[in-house]
């Protein structure tokens, strides 16, 4: 395999703004040698990209980005190579969606209060059976005019000190890890150091996770701070823990561009060798 190793994209089965197809096409122009394809709480992507990836150089990790709740914080765990038929992972993916949507519609309707907006608005940004989340909320914003981009409306109307925002169903990480784990899969947490170093997960939660069966944590990552990243250090060595590193790409949806953060061969290799559920497109 030759080209950067990007583990952590999403399409417009969740929150990109292009298909699994066309995320595979952008991976093979932008000159990945593999890319993984993580849409919140879904799977329904990884067909296309096994499809657009055929007959070329790109190797495809089919992933997910599983929502989970630590405390008061929200926590995302990248799940990789899973079996996608596991009952366990279709029900408790099902709840989060279904809490996601539910969540979404009494956003907007605190929203439309104030806002010309309604929920309309919002499914006309979203694909259908995709993950419907903030992101179609803060589309569907800026297709109203009230905001000129989905990051200004992250940082008026849908930040969390707005007075709109709620939070949703989504189980502790710990049974995120377990959950991937029992379906074959290896576990990283996704970005865990974007709020300093003070507010990442601690050494004795972090122990739990490891023993649980996490395989990663994600440093590489635009949005880890300084202090974060070098905690984040500390903890993988402390626990053997593989580091990553992604993009986070989510086509025009932010500014984030493919392989921009990498992982190396080495953990890849590690991290097929770790699992059973699903094999590489």
């Amino acid at each position: 395999m030759t080209g950067p190793i990007d583990l952590h994209t999403h399409s417009s089965v969740s929150d990109g703004t292009e298909t699994p197809a066309e995320l595979v096409e952008a991976a093979i122009a932008a000159g990945l040698g593999a890319v993984a394809l993580t849409d919140h709480d879904s799977t329904a992507g990884w067909a296309e990209a096994e499809a657009a990836a055929s007959g070329s150089s790109l190797t495809v990790i089919p992933g997910m980005e599983l929502s989970t709740n630590h405390g008061p914080a929200s926590v995302h765990v990248l799940a990789y190579l899973f079996d996608p038929t596991d009952a366990a992972v279709l029900r408790e993916t099902a709840l989060i969606r279904d809490g996601r949507m539910h969540r979404a519609e009494r956003i907007v309707e605190r929203i439309a209060a104030d806002y010309d907006l309604t929920w309309d608005d919002v499914l006309a940004q979203s694909i259908e059976g995709g993950t419907i989340g903030r992101p179609h909320i803060a589309d569907a914003l800026v297709a109203r005019g009230h905001v000129v981009d989905r990051s200004a409306a992250f940082t008026s109307i849908l930040h969390w000190r707005s007075g709109y925002y709620e939070k949703y169903y989504a189980p502790s990480p710990l049974d995120g890890v377990k959950l991937i784990v029992a379906a074959g899969g290896a576990p990283v947490l996704a970005h865990p150091g974007t709020r300093g170093r003070e507010w990442v997960i601690d050494e004795k939660h972090m122990r739990t996770l490891k023993e649980a069966g996490l395989f990663g944590v994600e440093i590489f990552h635009r949005d880890n701070t300084e202090s974060g990243r070098a905690r984040l250090f500390e903890l993988a060595e402390m626990f053997d823990l593989a580091v990553t590193g992604s993009s986070d790409y989510h086509g025009e949806g932010k500014p984030n561009r493919l392989a921009e953060n990498s992982t190396s061969p080495e953990v890849l290799d590690r991290l097929i060798a770790a699992t059973s559920g699903a094999r590489p497109f």
